[in-house]
């Protein structure tokens, strides 16, 4: 005997596990924005500084 999910039922718990999938995945790439940002931001400003520094020392 075959056993599926087909029909409302099939189409229901789909639609919630695809939505529980991406519903995760905008989760995790906020997540990375919020916490990767600064690690590339702050160096920059440190780069930033140093060029500024070098330029004021030749003045």
């Amino acid at each position: 005997m075959e056993h599926s999910f087909g029909g409302p039922l099939g189409t229901l718990i789909a639609g919630l596990g695809m939505g529980a999938f991406y519903t995760a995945l905008i989760w995790i790439n906020m997540l990375l924005g919020i916490f990767l940002t600064p690690l590339f931001l702050i160096p920059l400003t440190w780069i930033q500084d140093a060029l500024a520094a070098k330029k004021e020392a030749k003045a």
